[in-house]
């Protein structure tokens, strides 16, 4: 199993999860869950979002849905929030996209919002801080880890917005 900052803040939490090796490019949630065997509603992907002032969001939604701007604005108190390039992401989180997630990031200021629909399911899976690790946990731990507000933030892709 791949060791590293993530899966040993679990470990010294004691906190239950399962690690899962995936090959070490960048992948989306989609082709994870092919991957996994599982449906892409549980495979989480975190984005990152921009606000006009303060730290980033860490938006954490599921792998077949898009993030719903307003929303998060909304939820936020924000007037407006922004997509980062992929560029961006990265040097605003020091992780490479496909491998950034919100326990690898705990403690660096970032406000993270988990998308409500993770609550409906057992377990979900979230990046494990590096690409080709994948973390699966009970929602519930990610939340209270992470101190994550919780909101609806995102919509099916392809969805009107």
């Amino acid at each position: 199993m791949i060791a590293n900052n993530v899966t040993r803040l679990l470990q010294s939490r004691k906190i239950p999860f399962s690690a899962f090796e995936l090959p070490a490019e960048k992948l989306g949630a989609q082709e994870t869950a092919q991957i996994l065997g599982v449906s892409a509603e549980i495979v989480f992907k975190t984005i990152v979002i921009t606000r006009e002032k303060g730290k980033p969001i860490l938006a954490v939604i599921p792998g077949n849905h898009e993030t719903d701007l307003k929303a998060v604005a909304t939820a936020l108190g924000e007037k407006k929030v922004h997509l980062p390039t992929e560029r961006e992401a990265e040097r605003l989180t020091g992780l490479q996209a496909g491998g950034i997630s919100p326990l690898a990031l705990l403690h660096k200021g970032f406000l993270v919002l988990v998308d409500r629909s993770a609550l409906e399911q057992p377990e979900i899976h979230i990046s494990g801080g590096q690409r080709g690790l994948n973390i699966r946990l009970k929602a519930a731990d990610l939340i209270k880890l992470t101190e994550a507000r919780v909101a609806t933030i995102s919509l099916p892709i392809g969805a009107t917005l």
